[in-house]
């Protein structure tokens, strides 16, 4: 069925992604769970949150039904970030938690993504079997809890504040006398965002942060930062912060506007605290690497997903980790990236340094790089594309040390990307285009 991408079920809602299809996923998400001994011996508790789309609604409701039909007491938490949902169900010490957003894809999409006991996502083998039981159910009938065991659905008004407190307990020093704009898209983070840099000392101004259902993500948030760029540079602020649709990742703008992504913020944490080992991806700049490695920092890669790089600091008990995106991880704080505690952590250094973003940016040195995204293209094709690996090795023996290509399916839309870096932004720009052409017309 290949329902689960690298993060969740996402697709066109009320399309690929239907109320009929949310409540089949939410009830084989509490069989399967419940089969692996999640449940055993209590009866079961699950958090569900979303972000601001419209389609939330009804999918919220098709959720709610499905996991209280299969005997699942509900916590309802309203629209907060993904981290949030992920915080609660470890404090709370619920079964499962279901967040309903599709992060930062347009406002026609949604998502569904789930985390077990402890507030950690699902890993494959799960997934794969909830697929398998969906269609299971499709044939078999299912014995379902009728009288009192039905779940019950509780709306959970104190949510919100105690994730707001849990942030602002990570902080061991207050971040008065920095101004910053922050960026909302929109989205979960536009009530908690600007309360939690407020209470932590900063002079906040808040762009973005009026969603109507409709405009999460248009023109704005961390797939769009020219409205923040200006906003930063009009204000004279010290920085600005970027958040996605549902708030799990972060990037900031210094006060010239310069971006700074998640590499550049892994660098100065990882400085800052000074770990031993960083966790990155494969889509982590050469630039990142090699100002780590000349700090006596080493760089660990992982497939694309914050889920891999989180496998990976858990099983070798790193505790940075993140992707040039913005997901950031810091296992001392939260189990998933969370946007908001990225910004707070980020922004503590240039309180506790008494240094700007810039100064603290200097840490690295950005390579050139250069992301195509090829739409309209087989993408189970790409494996098999003999003349394009060719090309890429050839292109990669050509660059050597000062450059590498990497291209990919992407796991949450329908699309191959290019990537290539290079010491110059024109060598990066030919090679990419001239691999594209040829994923196009290899992969159609």
């Amino acid at each position: 069925m290949a329902l689960f991408g690298t993060d969740g079920v996402r697709g066109l809602a009320n399309d690929l992604l239907t109320a009929e299809l949310a409540l089949d996923l939410a009830v084989a998400a509490a069989h399967v769970l419940g089969d692996t001994g999640a449940f055993a011996g209590h009866r079961p508790r699950a958090i569900v949150g979303q972000d601001s789309r419209a389609s939330g609604e009804f999918l919220e409701a098709a959720v709610i039904a499905g996991l209280a039909s299969a005997g699942v007491d509900v916590y309802r938490v309203g629209v907060l970030p993904t981290p949030a949902v992920a915080h609660l169900v470890a404090e709370s010490g619920a079964d499962l938690g279901v967040m309903i957003s599709a992060s930062h894809n347009p406002m026609p999409d949604n998502g569904i993504k789930f985390f077990a006991k402890g507030g950690g996502k699902l890993d494959d083998a799960l997934e794969a079997a909830i697929e398998a039981a969906i269609e299971a159910r499709m044939n078999e009938p299912w014995k379902r809890p009728t009288g009192k065991d039905v779940g019950r659905v509780v709306v959970d008004e104190s949510a919100a504040e105690r994730y707001i407190y849990h942030l602002l307990s990570s902080l061991s020093t207050q971040l008065t006398g920095i101004k910053l704009v922050v960026d909302c898209a929109n989205g979960a983070s536009s009530e908690v965002a600007p309360e939690i840099y407020a209470r932590a000392g900063a002079d906040v101004i808040a762009i973005s942060n009026k969603p109507n259902g409709l405009n999460i993500n248009e023109n704005c948030g961390s797939t769009h930062l020219e409205n923040l760029i200006a906003e930063v540079k009009k204000q004279g602020a010290d920085l600005g912060i970027a958040h996605d649709g549902d708030a799990d990742r972060c990037l900031a703008v210094d006060a010239n506007g310069e971006v700074i992504d998640g590499d550049f913020i892994m660098a100065i944490l990882a400085k800052d605290w000074q770990v031993k080992t960083v966790v990155g991806t494969v889509m982590s700049n050469l630039g990142f690497v090699k100002a780590m490695n000349e700090l006596g920092i080493k760089v660990e890669k992982t497939a694309v997903g914050d889920r891999y790089v989180l496998e990976n600091m858990l099983a070798n008990d790193h505790i940075l980790g993140g992707e040039q995106s913005g997901h950031i991880i810091m296992r001392q704080h939260a189990n998933t990236g969370d946007g908001i505690l990225t910004a707070l952590q980020l922004i503590q250094v240039m309180a506790k340094t008494g240094k700007s973003l810039a100064e603290l940016a200097s840490v690295m040195q950005r390579f050139p790089q250069v992301l195509v995204n090829v739409n309209k293209v087989d993408k189970s094709k790409l494996d098999s594309a003999e003349k394009l690996h060719e090309e890429i090795a050839s292109q990669e023996k050509a660059l050597g040390d000062s450059g590498r290509i990497l291209i990919r399916a992407s796991g949450t839309e329908a699309l191959v990307r290019v990537m290539v870096e290079a010491q110059s932004e024109e060598t990066a720009t030919k090679i990419a285009n001239e691999l594209a052409e040829i994923v196009r017309s290899e992969l159609n």
